[in-house]
């Protein structure tokens, strides 16, 4: 199908009647309020949670949607988007409101779609990642919003670049032949932290998300990793040195999905500026140290991207409607990519899954691991591939595997377990051996004006 037609397709089903949805700004309580209700409306697919609360106390809500909310589901892959990180921009906060309702009233209307994508899927949304920073930004209004008013939280400091420094540990590790996923976090992380900062890694520890979005504003593009450049001898940040991930490509058809969908994104000319296809690396457009995007693919098996929305950060109440119509299909469309490349069981002899067994990609030098169920999600582009699965006390398991354009080829491993080897007897007068296990350490990890991520 041509490009051009498949944002036309996509909005073509979601026609079939629309929400009444309220475009308004929300404040705190509102956005609250806004979030039981659709709660209420569809109980049976959704669930509020809370990963922690703001500076200021503000609980950091998520809604999920799910035919079995609360409970993750072996081979169904769990999706978020975070809202309003900087609380200055607001349009994603809005959208993110839109979404829920959207996604709310198109199930009970029957829209199979919808039905499809929350009975397949396990999505999680949160508007505001910073409502402490939107609280200031908010009583200044739309109008007379500064660039900074309510960008960082209550103690003065930009979450997004917040997040441990895992890149320089990447750029190290890389060179002597270190981990390449998973990179540890230094020992006193926790206390470099915001409270936000804290609650969200916490929250991508606990759950195995496999795609995700973060919402900003300032420019209008689809930005992907790497944030942050290798060569960091230039400290100015108008520097630009493209910095790909091992899955660049993957990353680019995956920013291309949510440009193409969108109405205007793909045009390349916004706010400005130019972006080839509406999409950007991030170091190539500037470098970015400790942000989100970068850390949920060094830390997690999480593959995010920046999405910024809008050239105006606070836009009025009456450009919210064509905001939401200009974005509907794209946010619709990038969840679906969550359901691409191999997915699959890793599991024992017995059919015990195996938690953490790592799964290598022949040729890609980024590796994910299984879930807690022995459950594991590699986003892959169509083509053939050479797939390892790994766990200690196991012997690996390599089979090669032809992926499709659309659903996750099922990719299954069972590993059989290593003979324990018998140690060698040790004569009576001999000394005692003590063996110590080799550890591998890495070091400690240690804009423009018109829009900073």
């Amino acid at each position: 199908m041509a490009r051009w037609l498949r944002p036309l397709v996509g909005a073509l089903l979601l026609l079939e009647g629309a929400a009444a949805l309220s475009f308004l700004h929300h404040r705190y309580e509102e956005l609250v309020q806004a979030l039981f209700r659709v709660q209420s409306q569809c109980p049976y697919v959704t669930r509020i949670y809370s990963i922690g609360r703001s500076v200021e106390g503000r609980h950091l809500y998520v809604l999920e949607f799910s035919d079995s909310p609360g409970v993750h589901e072996p081979l169904e892959p769990e999706f978020k988007y975070v809202g309003n990180m900087h609380g200055n921009e607001v349009l994603g906060r809005e959208l993110l409101l839109q979404l829920s309702e959207f996604l709310c009233e198109e199930y009970r209307r029957g829209n199979e779609r919808i039905t499809r994508l929350i009975h397949d899927t396990r999505i999680h949304i949160m508007p505001s990642m910073n409502p402490d920073g939107y609280e200031v930004a908010a009583k200044q209004g739309p109008d007379s919003n500064g660039y900074l008013t309510g960008r960082n939280n209550a103690n003065g400091v930009d979450l997004n670049r917040n997040f441990p420094d895992l890149n320089t540990l990447m750029y190290y590790s890389r060179e002597i032949s270190g981990p390449n996923h998973h990179i540890p976090l230094p020992d006193n992380w926790k206390s470099q932290v915001e409270p936000e900062t804290l609650a969200v890694i916490q929250w991508i520890s606990s759950y195995n998300f496999v795609l995700s979005a973060n919402l900003h504003g300032g420019a209008v593009v689809a930005n992907y990793p790497y944030d942050k450049s290798q060569d960091q001898r230039f400290r100015s940040h108008r520097r630009t040195v493209n910095t790909p991930t091992p899955d660049d490509k993957l990353f680019q058809k995956l920013a291309k999905t949510y440009s193409y969908a969108h109405s205007w994104m793909h045009r390349g000319w916004n706010c400005g500026d130019y972006f080839a296809d509406g999409i950007t690396n991030g170091a190539s457009w500037y470098s970015l140290s400790k942000g989100m995007q970068d850390f949920n693919y060094l830390y997690t098996n999480c593959f995010e991207i920046t999405l910024e929305l809008s050239c105006n950060k606070f836009p009025p109440e009456e450009d919210l409607e064509r905001q939401w119509m200009a974005n509907r299909e794209a946010l619709v469309a990038f969840i679906e990519e969550v359901h691409q490349g191999i997915k699959g069981l890793v599991s024992d002899e017995n059919n015990n899954g195996i938690a953490g067994a790592v799964i290598s990609v022949q040729g890609i030098s980024h590796d994910i691991t299984s879930g807690d169920t022995g459950d594991y999600f590699r986003l892959l582009l169509p083509g053939t591939y050479t797939v390892t699965a790994s766990a200690e006390g196991y012997h690996p398991q390599t089979v090669t595997t032809t992926v499709g354009p659309a659903a996750p080829s099922l990719v299954h491993f069972q590993l059989k377990q290593e003979v324990a080897r018998k140690p060698p007897e040790r004569k009576a007068s001999g000394t005692r051996m003590n063996n110590k296990a080799l550890q591998k350490k890495v070091v400690p990890r240690a804009t423009r004006r018109g829009t900073q991520r």
